[in-house]
């Protein structure tokens, strides 16, 4: 929401806003861009009839004082999905939605289309290197939408990719998430069934065919609509370094690995492929993607240990980039570090999935908060319920932050590597430190 505030205001609008809470890196960007509210709250009474839109964050309640007020004055209010369609209406619309890798996917896109100096807009849920800001907003001809299945607003309960109407549809693979508002796997695919049924005629529908629900759902037959297929890049590893092969056997070396960015990255050629960008230029211009913030990121490097950041948190997540760094570095030390910090993965119905999802670590770390649970309003969890749901009497599991850091910072770490994996920031801890000796 902040960065839609400072994409709307940069379109040359005026903008107001308010929070109850604000934090940081939000904090900092809306003071940059005198965005910041001079108090934290909610203020009715601000609210009058010479708004425009009023524009509805998905964690703000149906009976919040301000929207009330907006709705008392009949102004127009939209939810976050719905404003960024309305100024997209004339646009060709390219939505990247699945469970994981539409971030990365998304961030691959908007990378070439940079390096190529192509004019588009975009909305995505993680800063790119060479773009100032995660949403944008002007008279290009394209969008490109990170497509979340979390639900629109509090008055609004479908997804968030059903509302932006796509013209080109990427489903990069389905695994229920999401429990506390899809509590069965049914419920959570099915809303994957509505945004490819959503896709219209002359449209396409691009999906990872290795991905069984997502094959299962976007090859059905559907009037006038294109469904491609994608599977795994070619590929080769020397030196520690991925290498892209293509069809002429040419290779290009990348600054990102594994099974799941070569994925992503076939999702994002095919999609590419469809406006206009060739083989060539995308192989020109992926060499030099790093990645999107916090997917993967290389936080601290030595000859013998890396220190790894990645948002994987959803269990496919945390199986796919624990397999990518342990096959990277095949004769170092895998030690794995997940936070459970989402409704789902604090819910005792839904921590099962997790089983498996850490086998490539040589070592296998859970860190979460009892406060969270409780704030959550879930049953308590105990080291056992987490061990079994993993299926792993060997899984170290810590409820406290500075347990955690000791047991880290005293660790062996000679050729050795540490993943931590997270939505959240594991208590505010200091990542690059953990490795180190004091």
């Amino acid at each position: 929401m902040h960065m839609l505030a400072i994409a709307v205001k940069l379109a040359g609008n005026i903008v107001t806003g308010s929070d109850d809470e604000i934090h940081e890196p939000s904090k900092s960007k809306l003071l940059k861009h005198s965005l910041l509210p001079e108090h934290e709250g909610w203020f009715p009474e601000k609210i009058d009839a010479s708004y425009d839109a009023i524009i509805l964050g998905m964690h703000a309640k149906s009976d919040n004082p301000e929207l009330k007020k907006a709705q008392e004055l009949g102004l127009p209010v939209y939810s976050f999905p719905e404003y960024i369609f309305e100024q997209s209406k004339d646009k060709q619309r390219i939505v990247i939605a699945g469970s994981h890798g539409k971030t990365t996917i998304t961030a691959m896109i908007l990378h070439v289309l940079n390096f190529h100096k192509h004019q588009f807009d975009y909305a995505i849920g993680a800063q790119v290197d060479g773009l100032d800001n995660n949403v944008k907003l002007s008279d290009a001809p394209i969008i490109i939408i990170e497509g979340d299945e979390y639900l629109t607003s509090s008055l609004d309960l479908v997804p968030k990719f059903l509302k932006y109407k796509h013209h080109i549809g990427v489903v990069s693979g389905v695994a229920w998430d999401h429990a506390n508002v899809f509590p069965t796997e049914e419920s959570y695919v099915s809303q994957f069934k509505l945004f490819a049924d959503a896709t219209p005629k002359a449209g396409i529908l691009i999906y990872c065919e290795s991905d069984p629900v997502a094959k299962m759902i976007c090859s059905k037959e559907r009037p006038d609509v294109t469904a491609i297929p994608y599977k795994i890049h070619g590929h080769s590893t020397e030196n520690g370094r991925q290498m892209l092969v293509s069809s002429t056997n040419e290779k290009f070396p990348l600054n990102i690995f594994g099974d799941h960015n070569l994925l992503n990255l076939s999702a994002a050629k095919e999609v590419l492929k469809k406006i206009g960008i060739t083989s060539s230029q995308f192989y020109t211009a992926i060499q030099s993607f790093k990645g999107a913030a916090g997917r993967l990121e290389k936080i601290s490097d030595t000859n013998s240990t890396t220190v790894f950041r990645d948002f994987a948190h959803a269990p496919s997540k945390v199986k796919a980039t624990t397999e990518a760094v342990k096959t990277l570095y095949p004769k170092r030390k895998l030690i794995g570090c997940l936070e459970l910090h989402t409704f789902s993965s604090l819910d005792k119905k839904f921590i099962p999935q997790y089983k498996g999802s850490m086998k490539a670590c040589d070592e296998a770390v859970v860190y979460f908060d009892p406060e969270k649970v409780t704030s959550k309003k879930l049953p308590a969890l105990i080291e056992e319920d987490v061990k079994a749901a993993f299926a792993d009497s060997k899984l170290k599991v810590f409820t406290e932050k500075d347990k955690l850091a000791a047991f880290l910072k005293n660790h062996a770490w000679e050729n050795s590597n540490l993943l931590m994996m997270s939505s959240g920031n594991f208590g505010s801890l200091n990542l690059t430190d953990l490795t180190s000796k004091n």
